[in-house]
């Protein structure tokens, strides 16, 4: 697994927090000090943070389970975007919209919506409509795909979340509170880690630092997802090899050979 690197955060610039007059009380266990009126994070407990929020993730990928990264703000939209589709999770990269996760049922049929357009698409539906309603139409699966393309293959509630800026996605994380699903966070100085599970204290508006944090739960997210593979083959192994033993007729009970009838043929004729 990648390794958190202290000095690749301080480079990065994960230490600087918010203004003094603009910090949030329940921050004050990850504030080392105060310097020209700004707080300063404790990088050895955002280290420290990172590894157990990795070791996490890898556990859920290695369930076969899915996290849902969400990040709406401009810092951290396409590298989350990146990120995801590289672990092979779901996100959020635009407005977050109302009953994502507490009104999940809606949201599958709107992603339903998006598949019966394509559908029309392809079996010529839409050419037979007017000029207006066939651009109606494509405006709407553009809407669609903008809003919730990214999440079209997931089938049901995630089982964690991964947010960027808890402060700004304070909806999701309302919600994934309300469903009692894990969160994962990266916790600026301004914001209230309370309701987050894993807490990562960070600069949430450093785009490198976001970069370094994401690439440390990818590599978890894959190590999980190979952890899976082979304990899934050798799984499969063990059952070929029982269902193999259980096809053999036990030596107790198998029926004489040839050879055993001939031999007590001679045997009695000699008597």
């Amino acid at each position: 697994m990648y390794q958190t690197n202290f000095q690749e955060l301080l480079e990065a610039g994960a230490h600087f927090g918010h203004l003094k007059r603009k910090w949030n009380p329940s921050m004050a266990p990850y504030i080392f000090m105060e310097r020209n009126g700004i707080h300063i994070i404790d990088l050895h407990k955002t280290v420290a943070k990172i590894d157990e929020a990795a070791a996490a993730i890898k556990q859920i990928a290695k369930s076969g389970k899915k996290v849902l990264f969400v990040a709406t703000k401009k810092q951290a939209k396409q590298i989350v975007a990146d990120k995801a589709v590289e672990a092979g999770m779901p996100y959020i990269t635009e407005r977050w919209a109302g009953g994502m996760l507490t009104n999940f049922q809606t949201i599958r049929k709107a992603v339903r919506k998006m598949g019966a357009i394509d559908k029309m698409e392809i079996d010529g539906t839409l050419d037979t409509m007017s000029k207006r309603e066939r651009l109606q139409v494509k405006r709407q699966r553009e809407k669609l795909d903008i809003n919730l393309g990214s999440i079209a293959d997931m089938v049901r509630v995630p089982s964690a979340l991964f947010v960027v800026d808890v402060m700004k996605e304070h909806i999701a994380v309302a919600e994934a509170v309300r469903l009692g699903i894990p969160i994962f966070g990266i916790v600026d100085t301004n914001s209230n880690p309370n309701d987050i599970d894993f807490v990562i204290p960070c600069n949430d508006d450093a785009t490198k630092a976001i970069e370094i944090i994401l690439n440390i739960m990818v590599d978890a997210v894959k190590e999980g997802n190979q952890e899976r593979k082979v304990e899934k083959a050798d799984d499969n192994a063990a059952t070929e090899k029982f269902e193999v033993r259980e096809r053999r007729t036990p030596r107790a009970i198998r029926k004489p050979s040839k050879k055993f009838y001939e031999a007590e043929t001679v045997s009695e004729n000699a008597e």
